[in-house]
């Protein structure tokens, strides 16, 4: 079975605060389309240096989303975009189109 992105990790931080809540996700609203945008423009370019730097922080996002596979995915994704390997790209895209599918339908 596939992982699926879940607010199970920033209910329990907000402690039933829907106002941390709301911030929160607003945060990651915002912040993700551009960062998974710059990864691709990055990727697309070689710039496998600084998608790297926007692979590291999508992976947090990925944890706090509940997705403790596809953040250990970027952890290594990101190391081995710093040596050049893209062998984790198609994983890593399936992993961003989950967390793009989930922020539209919570939206």
């Amino acid at each position: 079975m596939t992982e699926r992105p879940n607010l199970n990790y920033i209910k329990e931080i907000s402690g039933g605060n829907e106002d941390f809540e709301k911030k929160f996700l607003t945060i990651i609203q915002t912040e993700f389309p551009k960062e998974k945008n710059d990864y691709i423009e990055n990727l697309a370019a070689n710039n496998l240096e600084e998608s790297a730097k926007i692979v590291h922080k999508i992976k947090h996002k990925l944890g706090i989303l509940g997705l403790t596979g596809g953040y250990k995915l970027a952890i290594k994704y990101e190391e081995d975009l710093k040596y050049g390997n893209t062998r984790l790209e198609k994983e890593f895209q399936d992993i961003l189109k989950s967390v793009e599918e989930f922020i539209l339908k919570i939206a």
